[in-house]
């Protein structure tokens, strides 16, 4: 009898944009990272899926300090799940839950949505659909990278994941695969085959290993500033309400699950990678998506309803200055606090969890494509 499975990714990383307009936008252009997460929701899995959600923010922000030719990268994270009874049986069993979008927050909302039941996993036609459907860039600059973890054999299903992680490195697209148990089985079950067809790596980790929490002397104050910064999110349109309520979801969703998560989170708000011009118009206006005399009063917040063009601008600006100086003195307790922690981890062993394992070979295989990190 199996073990169900769930499978998880990474970086996370690649994230959606349910409706909205700005955030699928791709320009070829920019430093893009592009990274495809696929989770397997069945049974045994939910220790992967709370490293994941507790891991997130902090993968995010390492992948925030890298650059490339000097410049800070354009991040886009997608999530599939896959495995689960509760989806379609002639899609199999695979469900495309946020495409490529740099919406942090509806990936994090996303992941705590997720719900493991036993099934069939597919991992030649999860890697399938993923190519298939999202919009992956055509530069071979660029990074691309599927991230798959599971604990059950790597050949179920009718798509051959030999066909499918071929067309992947085709492509540009890197898979990487992540067997949850031990090395030996997951070597025995494909999981390698799958990882060096796509010029990947194979790993394993221990799914339900306690993520390791390091308190520092700056945590408290770095969230202060995560609540502050807050205050500086403008929402318009018919769903900004609704969206700068997720806001706050997500920063309780953090909370609940370790202090450190919350601390990495408010450090996601100080970096370019997190961006909401959808629904704030400090963001929309400093990328030039959005024309504030183009909004109907109506989608204004009330604040401004009353207020002159002039005034509206002034208003935005004032909060755009706010947010510079909070974002300022969050990278700057960001640094004291990675200093400490640097120094901490050096008296522990290196962990063996999903946020360790993903980390590791992102950077290395990004540094082949002149991504450089800190």
């Amino acid at each position: 009898m199996k073990h169900p499975v769930i499978f998880l990714l990474s970086f996370f990383i690649s994230l959606v944009f349910f409706g909205d307009k700005a955030a699928s936008s791709q320009n070829p252009n920019t430093n893009t990272v592009q990274l495809a997460i696929l989770l397997d929701t069945s049974n045994s899995m939910d220790g992967l899926i709370e490293q994941a959600k507790t891991q997130l923010w902090k993968i995010v922000n390492e992948m925030a300090r890298s650059k490339r030719d000097g410049k800070t990268i354009n991040l886009h994270v997608a999530l599939y799940e896959y495995g689960n009874d509760g989806l379609s049986s002639e899609e199999g069993y695979v469900r495309l839950v946020a495409p490529l979008t740099t919406d942090l927050d509806k990936i994090s909302e996303e992941l705590f949505k997720l719900k493991t039941n036993g099934g069939s996993e597919y991992c030649g036609t999860v890697i399938n659909e993923a190519i298939k459907d999202l919009k992956w860039t055509k530069s071979n600059d660029d990074y691309k990278v599927i991230f798959i973890a599971g604990n059950e054999p790597f050949n179920q299903g009718n798509i051959d994941f030999r066909t499918a992680c071929k067309n992947a490195i085709s492509k540009g697209i890197i898979i990487n695969t992540i067997y949850c148990g031990s090395y030996d089985e997951g070597l025995q079950t494909n999981w390698k085959d799958g990882a060096d067809l796509a010029d990947g790596s194979y790993i394993n980790i221990n799914q339900n290993q306690e993520v390791v929490h390091i308190n520092t002397p700056f945590d408290d104050e770095l969230v202060e500033l995560g609540q502050k910064i807050n205050e500086t999110y403008v929402a318009y349109g018919y769903e900004g309400d609704e969206l700068k309520q997720r806001q706050a979801e997500q920063d309780d969703n953090a909370s609940n699950l370790a202090p450190s998560v919350m601390v990495e989170r408010t450090i996601t708000k100080g970096n370019m990678q997190y961006k909401n011009e959808s629904w704030d118009l400090v963001d929309a206006r400093k990328n030039g998506t959005v024309d504030i005399e183009d909004i109907p009063k109506d989608q204004l917040p009330k604040e401004m309803q009353n207020m002159n063009t002039e005034e509206q601008k002034e208003y935005i600006n004032k909060k755009a200055k706010e947010r510079e100086k909070i974002q300022n003195e969050i990278n700057k307790l960001d640094q004291q606090r990675r200093d400490y922690i640097t120094k901490k981890l050096a008296e522990n062993p290196e962990s063996n969890t999903l946020d360790a394992a993903m980390l590791r070979i992102i950077k290395d295989q990004a540094s082949h494509k002149n991504y450089k990190f800190e």
